[in-house]
Parts: C-alpha cells; sequence; structure tokens
C-alpha cells in the first residue's frame, strides 16, 4: 500500500500564529487541494497527523474542528480528492502526551490502523516538529517552504535525509516524477 502522511496547517491550507480556529478560516493553500487529487490519483491512502493545541486552549472545540474538516473533505471532493483519515492531538505541549509532535505517538497509531512499518513512508509538514515525529518511526521527511517553513529551513537541523520542497504541489510532483516549476 501506498501511504504518505500530511500535516495540515501550512501544509493545506494557510496557517495562523492566531491558529486556525473556524471554518471561516480553513483556507486552501494554492494547489493544495489539487496535489492531493494526484496523490489520490496515484493510489495513495492520504492521511493527515496534525497538532490542534487550539481544542486544549478552548479556542475552538470538536464540533468547529469536526466542522473545519468537514470543509476540507467537501473542497477536496471538488477537485476529485479525499483524506482516508485525519489523526490530531487535541492536548496543549504542557500535557506531556505522546501523541503532540514532535513525540511520534500519531505515527504509531498510524501504523497500526495500517498494520504498515511505516519505513520509508513520506511525510510533509512545514515544522521542525512534524520532521521529528516522522523521522522517528522511519518516514522520508519531507520540509514545504509554506506555513512555518521557510523559518524551519532558516532555522536548521532537520533531520537527516530531509527533502525540501517549494509547498505541497511541488512534493507530490517530485514523489510523482514530474518536473516542478517551483522548486
Amino acid at each position: 500500500m501506498k501511504l504518505i502522511i500530511l500535516d495540515r496547517d501550512g501544509v493545506i491550507n494557510v496557517d495562523s500564529a492566531l491558529y486556525i480556529k473556524s471554518p471561516a478560516e480553513w483556507k486552501p493553500l494554492p494547489g493544495s487541494l489539487e496535489a492531493i487529487a494526484r496523490l489520490n490519483q496515484a493510489g495513495y491512502k492520504v492521511v493527515i497527523a496534525t497538532n490542534q493545541s487550539g481544542i486544549g486552549r478552548g479556542l475552538f472545540d470538536m464540533d468547529t474542528l469536526n466542522a473545519m474538516h468537514e470543509k476540507m473533505h467537501k473542497a477536496l471532493a471538488v477537485v476529485g480528492g479525499r483524506v482516508d483519515a485525519i489523526f490530531y492531538c487535541p492536548h496543549t505541549a504542557d500535557e506531556g502526551c505522546s501523541c503532540r509532535k514532535p513525540k511520534p505517538g500519531m505515527f504509531e497509531r498510524i501504523a497500526a490502523l495500517y498494520n504498515q512499518d511505516l519505513s520509508g513512508v513520506p511525510a510533509i509538514g512545514d515544522s521542525l516538529r512534524d520532521l521529528q515525529a516522522a523521522s522517528a518511526l522511519g518516514c522520508a521527511p519531507i520540509l514545504v517552504k509554506t506555513g512555518k517553513g521557510e523559518k524551519t529551513v532558516a532555522e536548521g537541523n532537520l533531520p537527516e535525509g530531509t527533502v525540501v520542497r517549494a509547498d505541497l504541489a511541488a512534493a507530490v510532483d517530485a514523489l510523482l516524477g514530474k518536473p516542478s516549476k517551483k522548486d
């Protein structure tokens, strides 16, 4: 089975230092939905692993998170794409859970759900913690420069083997062996 793991905010949709707290604030990045559709057409199962500490902080509730994801699912359907599963961590950093990236708990749950070793599975994120969680289980880390990506590149200390791409569309083009004008 071909599997790919994506972060959400800053990879699929616009990110905000003030958190994405409502469906109105959830806006896809240019080309991201079409990139997911191309992954689907190429036979990939697309899974999201996202920290959503806004829940733990009381900035939004589960109904609102579900409404944001419903908006994403509908927008993907319009372009012929889909996400097969969404894993999220609702905890704040202070709670010390095992699922909040950079800890690998969500990735462990993904491996268990799909009964798959994650070695070499592409994992795309825009922050160091995304890449650290992915690398802990042997995923192939890919950093996009959208969201927090430019800052992450500048700060360095990326996990060994991290590939850097302009955005999700460019990362998908590279995975599928298509030339990209953006990289």
